[in-house]
Order: C-alpha cells, then structure tokens, then sequence
C-alpha cells in the first residue's frame, strides 16, 4: 500500500448531528464494491429489503442489487440513479446505512460495504499495490473541526476499518509510521 500523508495528518471524527450522514445520499455513483462483496449483498439483501425505502427498494428492483459504473467498477445502485445510495434508511432526520442497522441488530454478519466503512478514506487499486487516500468533501466540514477539536487523526478514527481491510499488523505498522511522521514533522 501507499498511504498519503494525509491520511496521518488531518483529522477526523464523524459527527453525524451536524452532516445527517450526507454521504450516503450525495454523489454521483453508488458505493464501490469489491468482487467479494456481491455475494455479501445477495446474502443480506433479503434482510435489509423491508428497512428500505419504497424508492430505494424499487431502484434496487430495476438496476439490480450492484451495477458496474462508468469506470467497469462494481458499485452500489443510487435511487433515481444519482445522489441517495438505494441501500440507505432515515432515522430522525439521518442518513444511515440499512446494512449497517441489520449487523448491529445481529441480523447478519456483515457490517457494510468497506468502501462505505473506510469513508473519507478511498483506494485505488493499482497492478502491485493499493492507494490509500484521503479524500476531502465539503459535506464532511463538521467531521473535520470534531477532529481538530478532538485531535484525532483520520488513521485513528479509522482503526476498525483499516484493520478490516487490511489487517491488525498492517494498522501496527502504519501506526508505527504515523508515530515516526510526527516526530519528524516535529
């Protein structure tokens, strides 16, 4: 992997009272998906389909469960085709992931498309390694100052989806990279 120094640098910390989880329903495509996660959909969706919302079931009805983008990427449908991702439910004014609210009910064993779990982080895959970076959006002003507030870089506001994709000793390791990069930052 190549991580930008970003991704030590800034800060981070979700802060979904303020955003309303705007970056599930902003965007131009859906989601990225890895080729391991279609069959992950395809289990859960029978779960999930009763949470969602009439438009986001009937997108998912005519585009399929994920389509391929543009780009030839998997991604996940959008109601309408663009902006709100079909898979996302409302609480209290708040966007949230219908996948997600299914794992922390106990009702399957995935949690979320790890695109959607490393967000403001993005990869793109390259033939022999994987960049890891951090990707700036207006929408996620209010994470930002949280961040700074709370001093909390991105890596570590990120741990549990980091490790998921990449591994515990891979986050040890860039941890003890982003310990060395501050000290020499100084």
């Amino acid at each position: 992997t190549l991580v930008s120094e970003e991704i030590l640098e800034k800060k981070f910390v979700c802060d979904l009272t303020r955003c309303k989880g705007h970056c599930c329903v902003e965007g131009d495509s859906g989601a990225p998906l890895d080729k391991d996660e279609l069959q992950k959909l395809e289990e859960v969706f029978p779960v999930v389909k009763d949470m969602l919302t009439p438009k986001g079931l009937k997108s998912i009805e005519e585009q399929g469960l994920y389509l391929i983008d543009d780009d030839g990427d998997y991604v996940t449908p959008l109601v309408d085709g663009y902006g709100e991702c079909a898979y996302t439910i409302f609480e209290d004014g708040i966007a949230k992931c219908s996948i997600e609210k299914a794992y922390f009910e106990g009702k399957v064993k995935w949690r979320k498309p790890v695109s959607c779990h490393l967000y403001p982080v993005r990869i793109t895959k390259y033939k022999t390694y994987d960049a890891v970076n951090y990707e700036k959006w207006s929408v996620c002003a209010p994470a930002c100052k949280l961040g700074e507030s709370l001093k909390v870089p991105v890596y570590v506001f990120l741990k549990d989806s980091l490790t998921r994709k990449y591994g515990e000793k891979w986050y040890e390791q860039l941890c003890l990279v982003a310990d060395e990069y501050t000290k020499q930052k100084g």
